[in-house]
C-alpha cells in the first residue's frame, strides 16, 4: 500500500507540476497547518502579508484534507460569495489537476458546481465536500467537519460599528455549525484597529475580550527580524518602498505588516492625541483650589453632558465628558462616562434620576465647577432636577443650560481640528480603550456612525472654560486689578 504524503510532499508536487518554488514562508505554513491537522489544536488564525500566497496553500490545504479522508465536509465562509466561491474553483482546480488528487472528482456533473462540490466518498452525507456561503447567508442546518473563514473582515464588514457586531453575530453561528472536534481555520489581514484578529481586549470591558482569544496564530509579516523581506525574490525593498508610497502608511501598516490600523484616511486621526495615565491631584492651601495632572497645573475646565434615556446594555447617547486645560494650553481629555440606568429599580428610583446621580459624581469625582447641560431634547426638563440632585449631593458646581443650534458634523470638526493638527490634546489612557477612540476613527462627515461620545467631547472643546486658577510665572507678573475678598492671616515672631 502506497504511503500517505504529508502536506508538504503535497504542495511540493503541486508546485513542481505549476513550475513553481516553494519560499520559506510557504514551508512555515505548511508545516503549522499539517501540526493543527494533525494535533488538537483546532482553532486556527493565519495571518500573512497581502500576496503572500496564503490563500493559494489553503486551498492546497483544503485538497490534501480530501485526499487524506474523502468523508470531510469543508466550509468557506468569505466576506461574499464571489470571494467564496474562488476558494471552492481553486480546490477543484487541484483536485482535477494533481497527481495524487486522482480518482476523487465525481462522474457526476451536478456534484461539481462552482459553489459546491461533493468527491467520490464512502459515506453518504447530506451535506457536500466542500461549499462556499457569504458571510450575510443562512447557514442554519448545514454541517462542517472545517470551516474556514477565509478574508470575512474586509472594509464592507468592518468599516463602522454596527457593521463589526453584525460581523462578530454570524461568525458566532460557526459553532453551531462545526461538528465536535472539527478544525476552524481564519485566513486574513486586519482593516481596522478594533478587527477580529486582535491579540488584546478591545476597549476598556472585562466583557470584551478578543475575539479570537485561545486560538493558535501563526503570523507573518512581510518584514521579518531587521526589517528584511520574508519573500525577497518577489518582494525587495525598492518594491516595498513602492507598495508604501501607492498605498499610504495606514494600509501598509495594516496589510503588510498585520497591524491593526485603520487603512482608512479619516478626516479625525486618533494616532495624533497624546496618551498620559496620571490622575489628579487636588488641593487648597491659602483659600485657592490647585489641580494638576501629570505635574501640570490646571487653570480651567468645561464638563459637557448630552444625556438621552439609552438602552442599559449599550449606554448610548447619554455621554458626559471632561476636559482639562493646563497653564501652556493643551487640553486634557480626563474621562467619558457612558451613563445607563438599571431597569430593575426604575419603579424606585426614575430613568432620569438614575442619570442625574451618575452625572453628579462624575462631576464630583473630577472636582469640576460646572456642568454645561445640551437642553435640546429631554435635556429641557433635566438642568432642575440636576440642580435638586447636586444640592442633596453636596456638590458644588454650577449647571448651564446650552441649546446647540450648528450642525453636529460641523460642531466636531470645528472642535477637534486645529488642536488635534497642533497635537495640543492630550487623552488619559482610560479614555483611549473606551468606545471614544472607535467613534473616532470611524467618524466621516454625513455618516451615520456612533458619534455619542466624540460630540460629548467636542462640546467641552469648544465650552467657553470655566477657570480654577489663575498662573503666572516669572518675575514680570503682571498687577491683578481684581479685589480679592477676606485677608491672610500670617504668623509672626514678634509682638506689636
Amino acid at each position: 500500500m502506497e504511503k500517505r504524503k504529508n502536506f508538504m510532499a503535497f504542495v511540493e508536487i503541486w508546485n513542481k507540476e505549476q513550475e513553481l518554488q516553494t519560499p520559506t514562508h510557504h514551508k512555515q505554513i505548511c508545516k503549522w497547518l499539517e501540526s493543527a491537522w494533525g494535533g488538537k489544536k483546532r482553532e486556527l488564525l493565519l495571518m500573512a502579508f497581502r500576496n503572500s500566497g496564503k490563500s493559494t496553500l489553503v486551498g492546497l490545504f483544503c485538497a490534501w484534507v480530501l485526499y487524506e479522508n474523502p468523508n470531510v465536509r469543508i466550509m468557506v465562509l468569505a466576506a461574499d460569495l464571489a470571494l467564496a466561491r474562488k476558494m471552492t474553483r481553486n480546490v477543484k482546480r487541484i483536485i482535477e489537476r494533481h497527481p495524487m488528487c486522482a480518482g476523487l472528482k465525481p462522474k457526476r456533473v451536478d456534484q461539481w458546481a462552482s459553489d459546491q462540490f461533493t468527491v467520490n466518498r464512502t459515506l453518504e452525507l447530506r451535506d457536500p465536500s466542500m461549499l462556499a456561503k457569504g458571510i450575510s447567508a443562512n447557514v442554519t442546518g448545514s454541517r462542517a467537519d472545517v470551516v474556514i473563514c477565509d478574508d470575512v473582515e474586509v472594509p464592507n464588514t468592518c468599516d463602522s460599528a454596527p457593521k463589526r457586531d453584525d460581523l462578530r453575530e454570524r461568525l458566532s453561528e460557526i459553532e453551531y455549525v462545526m461538528v465536535p472536534g472539527g478544525l476552524q481555520l481564519y485566513v486574513g489581514t486586519p482593516h481596522t484597529v478594533h478587527t477580529i484578529y486582535a491579540k488584546e481586549k478591545i476597549g476598556d470591558s472585562e466583557d470584551n475580550p478578543p475575539f479570537l482569544a485561545g486560538f493558535n496564530r501563526l503570523e507573518i509579516p512581510l518584514l521579518g527580524k531587521g526589517g528584511k523581506p520574508v519573500w525577497p525574490e518577489r518582494f525587495d525593498v525598492k518594491k516595498i518602498a513602492s507598495i508604501k508610497r501607492r498605498t499610504g502608511p495606514n494600509k501598509f501598516r495594516a496589510q503588510m505588516l498585520l497591524e491593526p490600523v485603520d487603512i482608512r484616511d479619516g478626516r479625525l486621526d486618533s494616532s495624533l492625541l497624546k496618551p498620559y495615565s496620571g490622575e489628579i491631584k487636588y488641593s487648597e492651601m491659602n483659600g485657592h483650589a490647585v489641580l494638576s495632572i501629570n505635574g501640570q497645573k490646571m487653570v480651567s475646565a468645561s464638563c459637557w453632558w448630552d444625556p438621552s434615556f439609552g438602552s442599559p446594555n449599550r449606554g448610548d447617547g447619554a455621554v458626559i465628558a471632561a476636559v482639562f486645560t493646563c497653564e501652556h494650553g493643551e487640553y486634557w481629555l480626563h474621562d467619558i462616562k457612558y451613563l445607563t440606568h438599571d431597569e430593575k429599580i426604575i419603579n424606585q428610583v426614575s430613568e432620569a434620576q438614575q442619570l442625574c446621580n451618575g452625572a453628579a459624581d462624575f462631576v464630583n469625582q473630577l472636582h469640576l465647577p460646572s456642568v454645561l447641560l445640551e437642553s435640546n431634547g429631554i435635556g429641557k426638563f433635566l438642568p432642575t432636577m440636576l440642580r435638586n440632585t447636586f444640592a442633596e449631593m453636596g456638590v458644588t458646581a454650577a449647571v448651564v443650560e446650552h441649546h446647540t443650534k450648528t450642525n453636529k458634523d460641523i460642531r466636531i470638526l470645528d472642535a477637534f481640528d486645529a488642536p488635534l493638527a497642533a497635537g495640543r490634546i492630550n487623552a488619559h489612557e482610560r479614555v483611549l480603550k473606551s468606545r471614544f477612540r472607535g467613534e473616532m476613527d470611524d467618524w466621516r462627515p454625513g455618516s451615520n456612525n456612533k458619534d455619542d461620545a466624540l460630540d460629548a467631547v467636542a462640546g467641552c472643546l469648544l465650552a467657553e472654560p470655566v477657570r480654577i486658577a489663575r498662573v503666572f510665572s516669572g518675575v514680570n507678573r503682571p498687577p491683578d486689578w481684581r479685589a480679592k475678598p477676606g485677608g491672610y492671616n500670617a504668623k509672626t515672631s514678634f509682638d506689636v
